[in-house]
């Protein structure tokens, strides 16, 4: 459970990986809105940024630190072209990912392919590159979550409103539409109905049958480029009432971010 708690961010791929990737060339369609859960979500990311206004922006750069509660760290430089969803990550420190590895190590994904690259060669090792594209899709879809949350197969519901802290806020259920007839992964929002902000929301794991308890994930924003980035973030079990409980929190930051670095596309690719 412990392994699985880690890498919970493997079924959010799924259901990324089924949605269609936003390109520099598409026109964005007039909205009409499901229901009242969809349009507060469209306010969400009209106050946060759309994904266009992240393909305006061509690229980003940042540092990524994640932290479990034994103190186990991975750090990598992140890079991404929001076009196509191209990912790279170096990581110079692997704690919890290929911990048997020493040294810098650097993950890729072109748009089609994806590569492992360590001590100067491409590895074709079968779990050096699963670990590689779980990490690349899942670093990828936690950065544009938000923007993401408006892609197309996506169910809305407005389940009421509650308080927090003695703030209030709007509960929004979102479900994945499924192909197969699989459950798919839930997610409620909890949206600051003064700033229109997520500041927290609860998500389930099907792939880990993490199903009834859900994860709470908590998120504090920072201004860069004119974009509010949930760049702070910490997560652990909760309940559907969200409840916070002792148990000690998974730390999540990204620091250092930079947009429009003129990346090229090539860069992603194996040299």
């Amino acid at each position: 459970m412990k392994n699985a708690l880690y890498l919970f961010l493997i079924p959010v791929i799924i259901s990324a990986c089924g949605q269609s990737k936003p390109s520099e060339k598409q026109e964005q369609p007039t909205v009409q809105f499901q229901n009242k859960g969809h349009e507060l979500i469209y306010g969400l990311v009209q106050k946060v940024g759309s994904y266009q206004d992240l393909l305006d922006r061509k690229d980003v750069v940042y540092t990524y630190t994640y932290q479990t509660p034994d103190g186990k760290t991975d750090v990598s430089t992140e890079k991404y072209i929001f076009d196509g969803e191209l990912s790279i990550g170096q990581y110079t420190q692997h704690e919890r990912t290929l911990p048997d590895l020493e040294g810098t190590f650097t993950q890729g994904y072109n748009g089609k392919d994806f590569w492992f690259q360590y001590d100067g060669a491409y590895l074709t090792n079968e779990q050096y590159l699963k670990r590689t594209q779980f990490n690349r899709k899942t670093n990828f879809y936690w950065f544009a979550m938000f923007q993401k949350l408006l892609d197309p197969g996506l169910n809305y519901e407005h389940l009421g409103e509650t308080t927090i802290e003695n703030k209030k806020y709007d509960i929004v259920k979102i479900t994945f539409n499924s192909e197969d007839g699989k459950p798919t992964d839930i997610y409620q929002v909890y949206i600051n109905q003064t700033t229109s902000l997520v500041d927290q929301f609860l998500f389930t794991v099907v792939d880990f049958n993490m199903i009834e308890t859900p994860l709470l994930m908590q998120v504090e924003y920072e201004e860069i480029d004119g974009l509010l980035i949930p760049s702070k973030r910490r997560y652990k079990k909760s309940t559907w009432e969200a409840e916070v409980t002792d148990a000690p929190w998974i730390l999540v930051n990204w620091s250092d971010i930079k947009f429009n670095n003129n990346l090229k596309r090539d860069e992603f690719d194996k040299k």
